[in-house]
């Protein structure tokens, strides 16, 4: 507020067209960088983390700005443990996991029970856990939490729901090839990990139909075991009183068998280029991958500073040159992809109108080939540390999001300061950092090279590159239809 205090005057002033009193001091850009106190250090509150006997962790953390409660129960075992013949069984088991209710009451009765209360409990899946969630008021958390923990411990998984949840799952498929965005992300991926692998399989008529209700049952027997929990609770709340009713609620609940590590084998397509022809379109979307590294490599920080300044945005190389002073991109970025517990994924993006497609490939190309004849400057990396430090306090500036990141690391198994390392590890990284990295994992001539758009208005035909390889994106039919 006193800063605020000291500008307002001035900005009113020339607002009004009122000439402002000249400053008595320097105001130079160095004298004010000078006077500009360090970033003071980053200490989030922390949560209270809680191991049961029966292994289930819990996390809580007090938030007593608002009258709310919200927690979330996530799980251990994701869709990339399904069975490849039934492809979208976690997304169907996250849907009606919720809208199949619990023994005593249906999804339909729970809307109506929870709607009066302003409530929510809802379900869903990813590729690594499954999750269960609630918010609700502090008064009426008792009331909500008996949902929570009725439909945790004792769900139905109703036919009816699995009926409607795999029709909803075929509407999505049917539609899957309308937009180009879409598409593009979809087969980036496939090329980036194999089409095959679990990261990259996409559900199928045949798939989904595949699905049975005893599906979902069985899944849920064989993960939701409180040794595969991990329970995140936020809000206004007295964290020993919630701890006794979460240790009453959790305590006898017995063990179960621990779920081995997913061994998840990589298939990175060819070097080279593959197209998806798209006649009603007038831009192409373009993406350059190949696979990135983990969060723990030693060269993390180094990444995340190369990133920001190469393709992190308006101010990176890629959006000066690109977009700003070639106007060969409506948007461009991207950078070396960095997952908790497998190889994320190094992807270039861009979109450009279809008449400059080959042309911008090339100048992403060159952008690439620049990194060793003119690397990152010192002044782009203080730039790019200076947006990650200031930034970066706003991804964790509420206790939610500071829960939310200390379950990851208790999920993947990272240090539990990996936060508070974070911006130490920023700050270190220096120019040497930076190039090593670029020099390491920036070779255009192992990208794989995915364009959908309109070949028929390209400036040149993409085999002027090199070898194309059109990427099929016919959907299968359902089973028993023809072709």
């Amino acid at each position: 507020m006193t800063r605020l205090k000291g500008i307002f005057p001035v900005f009113a002033l020339l607002v009004l067209g009122v000439a402002a009193p000249a400053p008595a001091q320097d105001t130079s850009l160095q004298q004010i960088e000078k006077n500009i106190a360090p970033l003071p250090a980053f200490k989030p509150a922390q949560p209270k983390r809680i191991e049961l006997s029966n292994g289930m962790v819990i996390f809580l953390q007090e938030d007593h700005e608002l009258p709310l409660i919200d927690g979330v129960a996530r799980i251990r075992g994701g869709s990339r443990r399904e069975p490849a013949n039934k492809v979208g069984l976690v997304d169907l088991y996250g849907e009606v996991w919720r809208t199949g209710g619990t023994k005593t009451q249906t999804g339909d009765e729970l809307d109506d029970y929870l709607e009066i209360r302003a409530a929510k409990v809802e379900t869903d899946g990813d590729s690594d856990s499954t999750n269960i969630s609630w918010s609700c008021l502090k008064g009426d958390f008792d009331d909500v939490f008996k949902v929570f923990l009725e439909l945790l411990q004792r769900p139905e998984f109703r036919d009816d729901k699995v009926e409607l949840a795999q029709k909803e799952a075929f509407d999505a498929i049917s539609r899957r090839n309308d937009d180009s965005s879409e598409i593009t992300a979809r087969e980036a991926v496939k090329l980036a990990y194999g089409a095959q692998n679990p990261y990259a399989r996409v559900p199928e008529y045949a798939t989904v139909t595949a699905v049975t209700r005893q599906d979902l049952v069985n899944w849920y027997q064989a993960y939701v075991h409180p040794n595969n929990i991990i329970l995140g609770v936020v809000g206004d709340f007295d964290s020993a009183a919630m701890e006794a009713k979460l240790r009453a609620a959790f305590g006898a609940w017995p063990r179960g068998p621990t779920i081995p590590k997913d061994e998840i084998q990589f298939q990175t397509a060819k070097p080279g280029y593959y197209v998806v022809s798209k006649e009603d379109v007038n831009q192409s979307n373009i993406q350059m991958v190949t696979l990135g590294t983990r969060r723990d490599d030693p060269d993390y920080y180094a990444i995340r500073v190369f990133n920001e300044a190469f393709g992190g945005g308006f101010s990176s190389r890629l959006f000066r040159d690109l977009r700003t002073a070639k106007g060969l991109a409506y948007a461009v970025g991207g950078g070396i992809g960095t997952a908790f517990d497998h190889r994320g994924i190094l992807r270039l993006a861009m979109g450009t109108k279809s008449q400059s497609t080959v042309e911008a490939i090339q100048g992403l190309y060159q952008e690439i080939d620049d990194l060793a004849t003119h690397p990152i400057t010192d002044a782009e990396i203080k730039l790019a540390k200076d947006s990650i430090l200031n930034s970066f306090v706003f991804n964790f500036d509420s206790p939610e999001k500071v829960l939310r990141e200390r379950m990851a690391y208790e999920f993947y198994g990272y240090p539990q300061d990996f936060l508070e390392k974070f911006r130490d590890g920023v700050e270190k990284v220096e120019k040497a950092d930076v190039e090593r990295v670029a020099a390491k994992y920036m070779h255009k001539d192992k990208l794989a090279v995915l364009v959908v758009g309109n070949t028929s208005q390209f400036d040149k035909p993409l085999a002027s590159l090199g070898t194309v390889t059109t990427v099929d994106i016919t959907i299968p039919p359902p089973p028993g239809e023809r072709k």
